[in-house]
């Protein structure tokens, strides 16, 4: 009798916990590989996510959204950039280089966010275009943040091009790991970005940050299941400024720390909500 409460108190405790931020047979990871993209123009390298925002008239259709960092869009000088999607080939993918208008005779056709160094545009892409949409329910909030007690030394995964590399000939992203290296995460109005023990190079501008944990121990338990969801968007890399003084001159240094500046995803929620009314049709 006593083996069997033992047995009953383990099932209670170790039962299956849906996350909020989860959604069935969901691998966030691989969905982000076939949403993110290399975006490349004059002056500026980096790298942009897909997401899709539900219709608010046919619940099954969503609507493509790219998010970035907000100065790799602003660095493009001209009104055009290059979009490097991927489309199936057979039993293959290949790059579809396309090029998507960022502005109209100069005036930007992205929404910056005033607080933070994010920005998001809905956009058309190509019907033969691979894409796979996650979302944007799956961007993560204060309440999630708390719910699953993020903190300080929890791995994050990156998703990115830097320098323009790419994992392999179809143009598919490089995902990197670091971890969680500030405090605190929230409330993330006041916080606005954290830092991530994470070497950035040109090119991981605007790349997505993922949480990623499967049996996630919180709230004094573990829980089985996958808890998932994008964290933030890849801003900067911080780093220190050092003067050195002679008798003859000054000379500045920039110290590298290989350490991310994230920007929060709540902020990229907030943004979505701004962005101009979507089209009435599907892209």
């Amino acid at each position: 009798m006593r083996t069997l409460i033992k047995y009953l108190v383990f099932i209670i405790i170790f039962m299956p916990v849906v996350a909020a931020a989860e959604e069935p047979q969901l691998d966030i990871a691989t969905v982000l590989m076939r949403s993110t993209f290399k975006i490349q123009g004059e002056n500026s390298l980096g790298t942009v996510f897909i997401m899709g925002e539900p219709s608010p008239d046919e619940s099954n259709k969503l609507y493509y959204i790219l998010i970035t960092a907000a100065h790799v869009l602003e660095s493009i000088k001209s009104d055009v950039a290059t979009l490097y999607l991927r489309k199936q080939d057979g039993d293959k993918f290949v790059k579809l280089p396309y090029h998507v208008q960022i502005r109209n005779k100069g005036i930007p056709l992205w929404t910056r966010h005033n607080q933070v160094d994010v920005a998001a545009m809905r956009v058309p892409l190509p019907k033969d275009a691979d894409v796979k949409l996650i979302s944007t329910n799956l961007l993560g909030t204060d309440k999630i943040l708390e719910q699953f007690q993020v903190h300080p030394g929890d791995q994050l995964l990156v998703l990115g091009f830097p320098y323009g590399a790419e994992a392999n000939d179809a143009g598919f992203p490089i995902l990197r790991s670091g971890r969680i290296a500030s405090y605190p995460l929230t409330p993330t109005k006041n916080t606005r970005t954290f830092l991530l023990d994470f070497e950035v190079f040109r090119g991981n501008s605007g790349g997505p940050v993922l949480f990623y944990a499967e049996n996630r121990f919180f709230a004094g338990n573990v829980h089985l299941g996958t808890t998932q969801f994008i964290i933030g968007v890849v801003s900067e890399e911080m780093g220190l400024t050092e003067h050195v003084e002679s008798l003859s001159e000054t000379v500045e240094r920039k110290l590298r720390l290989s350490l991310a500046v994230i920007v929060h995803s709540a902020f990229v929620a907030d943004l979505i909500k701004t962005l101009p009314p979507a089209p009435k049709e599907s892209p």
